[in-house]
């Protein structure tokens, strides 16, 4: 099953996407449907009907509860930024204000000149856990999606703390659907592309700490609730590490993909004062 929320003028909608067609399920988004324990309810629900492809996709979760980001997690990654593969997740967040839309704009800030795709494969929780094991953490994943770390990179580096590049207003794109886990293939490649030019390309099974184990760990320090984000980190390709070094700059196009959910296009964009 596909999930995905879409906005409808002064609301939102929280809809199955079945070939063409986007049917509401009779929440208000994908959070608040994950919340109620509704993805039964979804599967069958018969709600009024819109165009999938030229609907208006807002973050598939539009405010999580908790926004949990994992560094240094493809080991082609790390082999590119130089580093050895951990023996831990190395942990960050983001606030609901960093997430857009898979059709939105990038909002590049006036503050930085070094704004870096980092394309990602996205956890989403259903389920109440704390010390999940594994059987319960793999049970706690209502499903996946994609959304794309755009990172400021000097600020990332101002200090040994990352957080403050990863958390920009506007600059994260989250979507376009959720799958629920069996719809996601297991071979399954991550590609970002920038104006059409390929930058990254991964299998997702490239991951250090794989989904389930990031829910284990994560969920040991705190509780993860339903709607719940985990993006498991990006593979090797940043414009970072490229010589020279290469950034996202206004008017491009980000594409990022993840066979078996779909594709964020994003435009970027100064911000608006």
């Amino acid at each position: 099953m596909k999930l995905a929320t879409i906005r409808l003028g002064d609301r939102s909608a929280a809809v199955r996407i079945t070939g063409d067609t986007a049917v509401e399920t009779g929440f208000g988004d994908v959070g608040e449907l994950l919340r109620a324990g509704g993805l039964a309810e979804a599967a069958s629900a018969e709600g009024a009907a819109h165009d999938a492809a030229n609907a208006d996709y807002a973050p598939v979760v539009p405010r999580p509860g908790k926004i949990v980001c994992v560094g240094l997690n493809y080991r082609n990654h790390i082999l590119e930024m130089g580093r050895e593969l951990p023996e831990y997740p190395t942990l960050f967040t983001k606030y609901p204000e960093a997430l857009i839309g898979a059709r939105d704009e990038i909002r590049l800030p006036p503050e930085s000149d070094q704004a870096d795709w980092e394309g990602e494969l996205a956890v989403v929780i259903g389920r109440t856990v704390r010390r999940a094991s594994a059987a319960e953490a793999e049970a706690a994943i209502a499903g996946y999606s994609v959304l794309n770390d755009v990172t400021m990179r000097d600020y990332q580096y101002r200090t040994t703390q990352w957080f403050q590049g990863k958390a920009w207003e506007n600059s994260t794109p989250f979507g376009p659907v959720m799958v629920t886990p069996g719809e996601l293939p297991s071979d399954a490649r991550l590609v970002t592309s920038l104006d059409g030019t390929e930058l990254q390309r991964t299998p997702i099974d490239d991951l250090v700490f794989g989904p389930v184990q990031l829910v284990e760990y994560i969920s040991t320090i705190f509780t993860l609730r339903p709607g719940d984000v985990i993006a498991t980190g990006t593979p090797g390709g940043v414009g970072h590490a490229r010589t020279p070094r290469q950034y996202l700059g206004k008017g491009q196009t980000l594409t990022t993909t993840i066979d078996g959910i779909g594709s964020l296009v994003n435009v970027a964009a100064p911000e608006r004062a």
